[in-house]
């Protein structure tokens, strides 16, 4: 079923406030067909509806796994809070702060991890971890800006993913739609907490 003619998992107006649709003032070939208009500043925008569709898809994707196999991956600050609480709840693996290199190709490693997916916060940032799945033969899903590259990624999340609202909201979503694929959540259940409270705290540079 196509996104025009189903509900959205949150509000519409729920991904303009917490930014998710705003993406920067580059737009890669791919990442076009995601774009909504550009703003009068130069700002790409995004269709939120094409994002929701996405969301709505991986959810789903990620809901076929054990979640013990499944990695969660940020470098990015704003991500790290969100990834952990969304591990916690779900129960994979959260994989926050610098990524050891081998930590998907290296047995030997201390912090080696053998998921059966990879979801990453940046394709830019989280670099070293989508390389080593691709190298292995992981499937990768990306929380992809405007900007980025999608060499190997394998699903695509069209989605503002420097923000810290919209680094929350992704997660709580997310979260929430695998948990209520799984039973552990009742089709209309929310999750016990707000997407507030998902939220890293702000860095003052």
């Amino acid at each position: 079923m196509s996104a025009q003619v189903r509900e959205t998992l949150v509000p519409s107006e729920l991904y303009r406030k917490a930014g998710v649709i705003y993406g920067t003032q580059i737009c890669t070939r791919y990442m076009r067909q995601f774009v909504h208009r550009i703003l009068p500043e130069g700002y790409y925008q995004l269709d939120y509806l094409k994002t929701d569709e996405r969301l709505a898809m991986a959810a789903k994707f990620l809901s076929m796994f054990d979640p013990e196999k499944i990695a969660v991956v940020s470098v990015r600050i704003y991500g790290q809070k969100p990834v952990r609480m969304m591990c916690e709840r779900v129960g994979c693996k959260a994989i926050t702060g610098r990524i050891i290199p081998g930590t998907f190709t290296n047995p030997n490693l201390e912090h080696y991890v053998e998921p059966d997916v990879v979801v990453v916060t940046d394709p830019r940032m989280d670099r070293q971890a989508v390389l080593e799945a691709s190298k292995v033969g992981i499937p990768v899903v990306a929380l992809v800006d405007t900007d980025n590259s999608i060499e190997n990624i394998d699903f695509v999340i069209p989605a503002n993913n420097r923000g810290r609202r919209s680094l929350a909201l992704i997660y709580w979503i997310l979260t929430r739609e695998i948990l209520r694929r799984k039973g552990v959540l009742k089709p209309d259940e929310d999750l016990d907490v707000s997407y507030e409270e998902f939220m890293a705290r702000k860095v003052f540079k």
